[in-house]
Parts: structure tokens; C-alpha cells; sequence
């Protein structure tokens, strides 16, 4: 298997020249190498902080009967995938889960589809096929779906993915590795900084089936899984505590939001009527608008 560093300067030079990836310091690279997930044997993450420069989370089970992903960051990353999941084991990648569409998470579905099997609810794969550019190839769109709950068996592990309700979009999965006591999130469940080390916070993309309205029922959802470990859409492994956290913070947005609405504040001056900064999300006034529209209906 290639040494971490010959992978790590090979995908350097790549960012280097490729036009429509970012360039990278050596110190960001660092932060975006395949590194095991403590106490998970086999289990394995490659961050991802942020939309823009390093994608999301991708999660890396390796299994007697090859490896799992969930998600894949963008279009042009699967080299680079490929290539550090090398770095820790022989075993070939089989099987791709996505957690829900973004470029940032499903982008490089096409090229993992030409010999590993992708998943997505199918939700996420209508909102594939609505948001590519008019004429394009629908390659991206996962060839699989499923639409409540489906179980997948690899090796020695049960990987369970569930679709618990609208949030981030409305085909968000929750991958839960039952033997592993751990969770992949997708983007229901974000913490911390981007790589650029602006501060995330959750983002309802109405467009594609969104709800603030039902995301504590659905994080609800994810915490009546049995697991002690999460990994989030973008930052780094954390506990159930930090989604229980997330969750009480969600609820004390709507819950501020709803009150002001009940007091008769206008959608115009919504943002700058509540005080929003023990979340600590830096929300601008469009989103906070956004959560308001649906508040309203």
C-alpha cells in the first residue's frame, strides 16, 4: 500500500493544477487525512469542514467483503478517495451510501458508480436529477434508493440507513453502524469551523425539501439510535452529547423565532428582533427569514 505521504504530495500537485479545485496549504492537507475513528475498529473518517474547500465527512468501513463509503465529497475527488483509502487496507471499495445530494457530499458519484454500488434515499435522488444543469447526464443520481429504513450486511458489520424525516433537504439519511455504536450524521448534524475557520451552522435548503419546522423531530429520531459516537456532515467526530446539544439549540432557535412571529414582528425586521448570539450560528437575515416564511404558514 503507497505510504500517507506520497498520497498526501501526489493530491497537492493535483490541487495545484487543476483549475477547479482549491488550492490547499500543507497544513489544511494535514487536516483532511484518513485517520481511524478512536475505539471503532476498522472504521475509519476523512474530514471534511465546510462546502467550499474540503467537502464533508466521508466515512470509511473496511470489511472482509470490502469497503463501505458514506458520501465522497466532490465531482473531482475519488482519486484522491481511492487513494488514501489504499493507504489502509487491500480490500476495494463496494459500496457508496449517500447521506443526501450536495456537490459537497454525492459529487463524485459518477466515477464510483462505474464498479462500486451507490445508495441514496429516494428523495436524494430526485433532487439529483432536479438540480443537474438542463441536458446533463443523469450519471450523478444514485441507482439505488430506498424509502424508510434498509439494512445492508457486510462482513461482520450491520450498517442500518434510515431516512427519520425532513431537515437539512428532504432525502437526508442517517447511516448507523449498529456493532460500532456510531453515526453518520450527513449534514443534519454539523459542528465547529470551516477549514477557513469561519464558524458553520445549519442551513435548511427549502429548495429541496427543507424543514426547520421538522428537524428537532428528526434529530429526535437520529437520538433514539443507540450510539455514543457521531460523525457529523462537516466537522469532527464527536459524541451523542454534541447532538443533543445541536438539538437543544435548533429548539431554541424555532422556539425564538415562533415567539417573535406570536408577537406580531414583521418578517422585515425578524433577524434584528431576536437575539440569537448565545447559539452562537452565525445566521444571516435572508436564512433567519427563510426559518420565518415557514413559521408563518
Amino acid at each position: 500500500m503507497p505510504s500517507l505521504l506520497a498520497v498526501l504530495l501526489a493530491f497537492a500537485a493535483v490541487l495545484s493544477t487543476a483549475a477547479e479545485r482549491p488550492t490547499l496549504t500543507e497544513e489544511q492537507l494535514a487536516r483532511l487525512t484518513i485517520r481511524p475513528v478512536s475505539g471503532k475498529p476498522d472504521l475509519y473518517v476523512l474530514p471534511g469542514f465546510d462546502g467550499s474547500l474540503s467537502g464533508g465527512n466521508v466515512a470509511v468501513l473496511v470489511t472482509n467483503d470490502g469497503v463501505l463509503l458514506v458520501d465522497n465529497k466532490y465531482a473531482y475527488s475519488h482519486d484522491d478517495i481511492a487513494a488514501q483509502v489504499a493507504t489502509v487496507t487491500d480490500q476495494k471499495i463496494k459500496v457508496v451510501l449517500n447521506t443526501h445530494h450536495h456537490f459537497d457530499h454525492a459529487g463524485a458519484n459518477p466515477t464510483f458508480m462505474r464498479y462500486a454500488q451507490v445508495l441514496s434515499h429516494d428523495n436524494a435522488r430526485l433532487n439529483a436529477l432536479a438540480n443537474r444543469p438542463a441536458g446533463a447526464d443523469p450519471a450523478g443520481a444514485a441507482p439505488l434508493t430506498y424509502t424508510k429504513t434498509t439494512n445492508l450486511y457486510m462482513g461482520k458489520n450491520a450498517i442500518q440507513i434510515h431516512h427519520l424525516g425532513r431537515g437539512h433537504t428532504n432525502g437526508d439519511s442517517v447511516i448507523f453502524f449498529v456493532e460500532l455504536n456510531t453515526v453518520h450524521t450527513g449534514d443534519l448534524f454539523i459542528w465547529g469551523s470551516r477549514l477557513d475557520g469561519s464558524v458553520l451552522a445549519p442551513f435548511v435548503d427549502y429548495a429541496n425539501g427543507g424543514s426547520a419546522a421538522d428537524w428537532a423531530a428528526t434529530l429526535d429520531g437520529i437520538l433514539a439510535l443507540d450510539f455514543d459516537t457521531a460523525i457529523p456532515g462537516h466537522g469532527p467526530v464527536l459524541t451523542r452529547r454534541e447532538v443533543e446539544t445541536f438539538r437543544h439549540k435548533f429548539e431554541v432557535l424555532l422556539g425564538r423565532i415562533g415567539q417573535a412571529i406570536s408577537a406580531g414582528t414583521s418578517r422585515e425586521h425578524i433577524a434584528s428582533q431576536i437575539d440569537l448570539s448565545d447559539l452562537k450560528w452565525p445566521l444571516t437575515p435572508d436564512r433567519i427569514q427563510a426559518i420565518y416564511d415557514e413559521l408563518s404558514l
